[in-house]
């Protein structure tokens, strides 16, 4: 714990704080503005220029009733729960790279995951995006060459979900059958970099004492990994639900890269994001885009609150 700072030593050294002004003036500036102006101009019909009227919660009232967004907030909490299992690859990758008896490929396999990293996200959403192309794409190819297909026509004619047919190309992005699968598709096979890193840091933290120990009693890998390391970087998998679901539900760039404006075909693609960027930047109501702003900062504060409340971290 930091020793309280006395107003002697504060009056002494005063000069110091001085080398904080510039990083201050610079969060201040490009941070907390913006945020407080978001919320000043949640109570205004704005267009982002110099003329606004005041209207109190009109634009709240509003957003309760918009259809498209309260639909889009049932989008999105598809996708974080979907969300949630894509953390399943990372640990267990991560898992691995820690039993390696090897540092040289603890290493290597260290430097593989940061390689990708390089890659700019639009790059990567583009070639994801040539991936689904219906007509040229890797995955409709796949398809075909293995066979799935035909066992996705039979699959579709069995159940009537009406989107695979036989001599015709799966439109991935172009359904709105299709919109959530493909959402899910992406990214596969789903392992972050960042996560992945991060769980290392904290498999790493673990004792050897603790591992010799279980072999001792002769706990097996499965149970190691359920009872010990598991266990003991359940601070990383909070941290990084926290990191999710702010990713997940403030996000729309893949909605917007992959899709359109209007989130696709009859709008299945639709998040609060993506919504709330539309009324920005092609209504131009800056106001309303304002408050949904509002309304998603509160979401993601309670699905924050839930999950410090219930993900426990025994010391």
């Amino acid at each position: 714990m930091a020793a309280p700072l006395s107003r002697q030593k504060l009056l002494r050294e005063w000069k110091l704080y001085f080398f904080i002004v510039p990083s201050l003036a610079v969060i201040m500036g490009f941070v907390y503005y913006p945020a407080a102006s978001a919320i000043y101009h949640s109570f205004f019909q704005w267009a982002g220029g110099e003329t606004r009227h005041w209207v109190g919660l009109d634009n709240f009232r509003r957003a309760f009733q918009d259809k498209v967004l309260l639909r889009s907030f049932g989008t999105v909490s598809i996708l974080v729960v979907f969300n949630l299992f894509q953390m399943i690859p990372s640990i267990l990758l991560a898992v691995l790279i820690h039993r390696l008896r090897s540092e040289r490929w603890q290493y290597l396999y260290r430097v593989m995951l940061v390689v990708p990293m390089i890659v700019p996200t639009l790059v990567t959403l583009f070639i994801w995006k040539f991936f689904l192309d219906p007509n040229i794409g890797l995955l409709n190819s796949l398809l075909d060459f293995t066979g799935a297909k035909d066992a996705l026509v039979s699959l579709d004619h069995f159940f009537g979900w009406g989107v695979f047919f036989a001599g015709s190309p799966i439109g991935w992005l172009s359904q709105p059958k299709l919109i959530l699968p493909s959402l899910f598709i992406w990214g596969f096979p789903w392992i972050g970099a960042i996560s992945v890193l991060m769980f290392l840091a904290g498999l790493q933290s673990i004792g050897l004492d603790i591992y010799e120990a279980a072999e001792l009693d002769g706990v097996g890998p499965f149970r190691k990994f359920f009872y010990i390391e598991l266990p003991l970087i359940l601070t990383q998998i909070r941290l990084n639900l926290v990191l999710l679901i702010i990713g997940t539900v403030g996000g729309y760039g893949l909605q917007l890269e992959m899709l359109d404006l209007f989130g696709g075909p009859d709008g299945r693609g639709m998040v609060p994001g993506l919504w709330m960027y539309n009324r920005a930047f092609f209504n131009g109501e800056f106001g309303y885009a304002c408050a949904i702003g509002m309304i998603l900062f509160a979401f993601i504060l309670l699905l924050t609150f839930v999950n410090n409340r219930y993900v426990r971290i025994e010391k």
